[in-house]
């Protein structure tokens, strides 16, 4: 499957610092954004480390078989670094065991460097396969889908303000606002073990898929992505544009997006 893609992160007009990080690997279908918490530096650290150690997982585990550290692309053994769910794809298994190396790596940054204790971040990731993206995520980083049918939401955000709302004690409307609207209720802090939500995506010729931090979605609606998704502009320019429109609207966060076009070329 061929793809396109571009991405871009930006402070913002309200931070200093960017936390932000992430990796378009168009080679290994693989794109990642992450969001670091934890304040100035401890932030942009797990951020870093996320991104950083998925991605190496992800290369290390491609083709068919042992690769580069030794650990093995598909069934359980005593190598994988995470359950192995029969249920979900290998490339799905992939990010999972990606993901609780990206948290173990964490933990061991913390246990040597006392100042990055607390630090965190939220991770969105994706390999695109033929005819199907494996996706996972963790905390409130988003994916979204803008295909035939207009633009639809693939995640659902792990915080407190999303499970108000999925219990119907908060509108969306008040989630926006809400005070508690940026605390997560899931993250990579070497604390917890990862809980990725992992799921398969199908995909076709012409779809378009955004991933973004919550610097993004916080301030442009869906309606207001979807209209710039939808403009038929290079990967380059939607993100350009997605990026500007937060900033017109206050910038309060660091912006992240990544924007992979299907079967061009």
């Amino acid at each position: 499957m061929r793809l396109a893609c571009a991405a871009r992160t930006d402070p913002g007009r309200r931070r200093a610092a960017n936390e932000d990080c992430y990796c378009a690997r168009p080679d290994l279908g693989l794109f990642i954004v992450a969001d670091g918490m934890g304040g100035h530096v401890a932030g942009e650290v797990a951020a870093r480390i996320a991104v950083d150690e998925v991605e190496r997982f992800i290369e290390a585990t491609a083709g068919g078989g042992p690769a580069g550290d030794g650990l093995p692309r598909g069934g359980p053994t005593d190598a994988w670094p995470a359950p192995f769910d029969p249920a979900v794809s290998t490339d799905g298994n992939r990010l999972t065991a990606s993901l609780a190396v990206a948290n173990r790596s964490i933990a061991d940054c913390v246990g040597r460097a006392e100042e990055l204790r607390g630090m965190a971040t939220t991770a969105v990731a994706v390999i695109v396969g033929d005819g199907s993206a494996a996706l996972a995520h963790v905390g409130d980083s988003r994916a979204y889908l803008r295909g035939a049918g207009g633009l639809r939401r693939l995640t659902s955000d792990h915080s407190w303000v999303e499970e108000q709302m999925r219990t119907g004690l908060l509108s969306p409307a008040a989630a926006r606002e809400h005070p508690w609207r940026n605390v997560v209720t899931r993250a990579l802090s070497g604390v917890d073990p990862a809980q990725p939500d992992v799921c398969e995506v199908p995909l076709a010729a012409g779809d378009r898929l955004l991933l973004c931090s919550d610097g993004l979605s916080s301030v442009l609606s869906d309606d207001e992505m979807e209209s710039v998704l939808a403009r038929g502009a290079t990967p380059d320019r939607a993100c350009e544009d997605l990026v500007r429109g937060a900033n017109d609207g206050g910038g309060p966060d660091n912006i992240t997006v990544v924007v992979i076009d299907v079967d061009v070329g």
